[in-house]
């Protein structure tokens, strides 16, 4: 039997909502062991002066704990 857990992230990058996915997994990754699978519950932008500054994303990421 496997017990897995969910715990929430934010993320940003000056790229684009998919690096900041990707930053968030990877930061997750150092500290969370076997992740399974992330669910981007809201995705956000930050505006200066008529452009795009920053792409923040909020995901739920489940991950199995050790038996």
């Amino acid at each position: 039997m496997s017990v897995a857990t969910v715990t929430e992230i934010s993320a940003t990058s000056s790229d684009s909502f998919d690096d900041a996915v990707q930053q968030g997994i990877a930061r997750a990754s150092k500290t969370l062991r076997n992740i399974q699978g992330a669910w981007v519950k809201e995705s956000k932008v930050s505006v200066a002066d008529g452009r795009v500054t920053e792409y923040r994303v909020n995901m739920q990421v489940t991950f199995e704990l050790d038996t």
